[in-house]
C-alpha cells in the first residue's frame, strides 16, 4: 500500500476510536492520581468519538473534508487534559493530510511530525514520560523510516513497534510513573487509538480487545498503591471551556490568554481552531479564567472540578463512573434529537439527576425538563441552556442537585438574555425534592426564589456507596471496597455491611426535631433489601416516619434524606 486515500483515512481513523473506546476502563486504570483530570480513557475516547461522529457524517470523502471533520470534532469534544492533547496531535496531524489527496509515507511522516510538533506547543509546560514523548518518539521513528518504507502500513507497523518501546519507557522518564507501578495512561491510549488504525489498514478484522501481552504493558497495575495528599494539588479546581468568536483567532490572541492562565494556574492548554479556543487550567480561581476568556468571545462547555474535594471523598469506581456516563451520554442523545419545544408558559423547572425512578419524581412534581447527569458527569452550560430553550417558558428554575453543577447553571443565567433564570443552589436530590415541593403559584418569581432557597436548611441529605481504595478521610480509617455514608457533614459511617452501615448514617443525620426519613434506592439494590432497611429504621427511630421511593440512581446505594 504505497498510498492513503481519504476513504481509507475516513474507516482507519472510525476503527482506531472504537478501539480506544473499548479499551478505556483499562487505559483508566493506568491514571496515577485518583481524580485530578478524569479519567484519561474516558476523556480521550469522548475526545475520539466526537471525531468519528463528525467523520462519519462527512458524505463526500476528500481529504480535506475528512480532515476537517476530525480536527474540528476532536477539538469540540475534547475533555480533559488528555483529550486536549489528543485534539492537538489530530490537529497537526491533519493541518498536513489535508494539503494532499492521497498520503504516501513521506505525507505520513511530515504529518507526525506535524502532530508532534502542535501538540508540544498546546502545553504550557510540556513533561517528558508522557503522550507527548511516546508521539515524539513515533514521529522521529517515521522520518527515519520513510524514505526507505514506501509501504503506509508496513510503515505504521514499525513506528507503532517504536511507540510501544517509548511507552514501556516512560516510568523511567517521570519517577511517579514509576512509583505507581503504570506506563502512562495518555499514552497507552494514543498507542491503542493506533492499533486500531493500523488493523483496519491491514485490512483485519478489528480486535477491540487490548494486547496486554505487548511491550506497552510491561507494566502492570500493583496491588497497593501510594496515595498522594491533596497537598501535593497546588492548584484546586481543574476549569476548561471553550471561547467562541467572532472571527479567526490570531496566534497574539491566543498568546495572550496563554499568559493571564499561567499567571492563575499551571497544566495549561491554550489552542485555537479557526474561531474557537479550547482552554484547560489548573487554578484556584476558576472565575477569573471564565472573565479573562469572555474578554474573547462567548464561552461553552464550562467545567469546573475540585480537586481536592475529589480526591478525599473517593465516592466511586470506575465500573460506576461508566454507568454515570452512560446516563450523560442518553442525556446527550435526547437532546441532540431536538425534541419540539413545549407549549409556553410563565414558569418552568428544569432538574438534574441520574436514574429513571428520579426522573419519575421530578417530573411528578412539576419538572418540565430532566437532565440526566450528576456526580462524575456533570452536564455542560450547552446542555443546561438547551433544556431552558425547550421548557418554553418566561421563568425558568434550574435544579443542578449536585454542587459541581451550580457554576455551570450560573452561567446560563448569565449567557441567555431573554429568559430570566433562577438557580436554586441545591447540592444534593433530596434538596433539589424540597425546592421544588416549596414552590408557590401566585407569588413572584423571586419570591419563590428565596422560599425555596431558604427551605433547603430544613432537609439533611445523606448518600451510601463504596470506598475506591484505602484512605483515611475525616478521621476514618477505610479500606477499598468498605461502604461508605456520606453526609453533609462529610463521611458519617464507614462499615462492611450495606444496610448496617446505612442504617448508622441515618443515625447520624437524625436528631430531636427529625420528623421524616426517605430512602431512595438505586440501581444495584434489591426493593426487598430496601424495606429491610426501612424496618430497620423504624425499629431503631420509631419517632420517625419512614418512606421508601424507588430512584434508580447509578454510584449511590441510597440517597437518604432526613427532615
Amino acid at each position: 500500500m504505497e498510498s492513503v486515500n481519504a476513504d481509507v483515512l475516513r474507516k482507519c481513523f472510525i476503527a482506531g476510536a472504537k478501539n480506544l473506546e473499548a479499551n478505556k476502563e483499562y487505559i483508566n486504570e493506568l491514571n496515577v492520581f485518583p481524580v485530578p483530570d478524569g479519567d484519561t480513557g474516558t476523556n480521550m475516547t469522548m475526545t475520539i468519538m466526537s471525531a468519528a461522529k463528525a467523520v462519519a457524517e462527512v458524505e463526500k470523502p476528500e481529504m480535506a473534508a475528512v480532515c476537517k471533520a476530525i480536527s474540528g470534532g476532536s477539538l469540540r469534544g475534547a475533555r480533559g487534559n488528555s483529550g486536549v492533547i489528543l485534539s492537538q496531535l489530530l490537529r497537526g496531524f491533519c493541518k498536513v493530510a489535508a494539503e494532499y489527496d492521497e498520503l504516501s509515507s513521506e505525507a505520513v511522516s511530515e504529518a507526525f511530525q506535524k502532530a508532534s510538533e502542535t501538540a508540544y506547543k498546546a502545553v504550557m509546560k510540556p513533561k517528558e514520560g508522557t503522550i507527548l514523548t511516546v508521539a515524539r518518539g513515533m514521529a522521529e521513528k517515521t522520518a527515519e523510516l520513510a524514505s526507505s518504507q514506501p509501504d503506509v502500513a508496513e510503515l505504521l507497523r514499525l513506528v507503532i513497534e517504536h511507540g510501544d518501546e517509548v511507552l514501556s519507557s516512560t516510568p523511567e522518564l517521570l519517577p511517579v510513573l514509576k512509583e505507581a507501578g503504570v506506563v502512562d495512561s495518555g499514552g497507552q491510549g494514543l498507542m491503542t487509538f493506533l492499533k486500531g488504525v493500523l488493523a483496519a489498514l491491514q485490512g483485519k478484522e478489528v480486535d477491540l480487545r487490548l494486547d496486554t501481552s505487548a511491550p506497552s504493558a510491561n507494566y502492570t497495575l500493583t496491588t497497593e498503591r501510594r496515595q498522594l495528599s491533596t497537598d501535593d494539588i497546588k492548584f484546586g479546581y481543574c476549569t476548561e471551556f471553550l471561547v467562541q468568536g467572532d472571527h479567526e483567532f490570531e496566534a497574539a490572541e491566543v498568546a495572550s490568554l496563554s499568559a493571564f492562565l499561567e499567571s492563575i494556574g499551571d497544566s495549561i492548554v491554550c489552542v485555537a481552531d479557526d474561531e474557537i479556543i479550547k482552554v484547560h487550567v489548573h487554578t484556584n480561581h476558576p472565575g477569573l479564567a471564565f472573565e479573562e476568556g469572555l474578554k474573547h468571545g462567548s464561552l461553552s462547555r464550562m467545567k469546573v472540578d475540585n480537586m481536592r474535594e475529589e480526591h478525599e471523598e473517593k465516592l466511586i469506581k470506575d465500573a460506576s463512573k461508566i454507568a454515570a456516563m452512560e446516563s450523560l451520554k442518553k442525556a446527550d442523545e435526547k437532546l441532540d434529537n431536538k425534541p419540539k419545544k413545549q407549549e409556553h408558559k410563565e414558569s418552568a423547572f428544569v432538574a438534574v439527576c441520574a436514574g429513571s425512578g428520579l426522573s419519575e419524581i421530578f417530573e411528578g412534581l412539576g419538572a418540565s425538563f430532566v437532565i440526566e447527569g450528576g456526580q462524575t458527569m456533570n452536564p455542560s452550560t450547552e446542555d443546561i441552556l438547551n433544556a431552558v430553550e425547550l421548557v418554553n417558558a418566561d421563568n425558568v428554575f434550574i435544579l443542578p442537585n449536585n454542587k459541581n453543577i451550580i457554576l455551570a447553571a450560573e452561567q446560563a443565567a448569565r449567557i441567555n438574555k431573554d429568559v430570566n433564570i433562577f438557580v436554586v443552589p441545591t447540592k444534593t436530590i433530596p434538596q433539589g425534592i424540597t425546592a421544588i415541593i416549596n414552590y408557590c403559584d401566585g407569588i413572584d418569581a423571586e419570591e419563590n426564589l428565596k422560599a425555596m432557597t431558604d427551605s433547603l436548611q430544613t432537609v439533611s441529605s445523606g448518600q451510601v456507596t463504596y470506598a475506591v481504595r484505602h484512605t483515611q478521610v475525616d478521621g476514618k480509617e477505610i479500606n477499598e471496597g468498605d461502604i461508605m455514608g456520606i453526609g453533609d457533614r462529610g463521611i458519617l459511617a464507614v462499615g462492611q455491611i450495606l444496610n448496617e452501615t446505612a442504617l448508622e448514617l441515618v443515625r447520624s443525620m437524625s436528631g430531636e426535631q427529625s420528623e421524616l426519613v426517605t430512602v431512595y434506592y438505586g440501581e444495584d439494590v434489591k426493593k426487598e433489601d430496601a424495606e429491610l432497611l426501612c424496618e430497620d429504621i423504624r425499629r431503631e427511630l420509631p419517632s420517625l416516619e419512614v418512606e421508601l421511593q424507588y430512584g434508580g440512581q447509578p454510584v449511590y446505594y441510597y440517597i437518604i434524606s432526613v427532615e
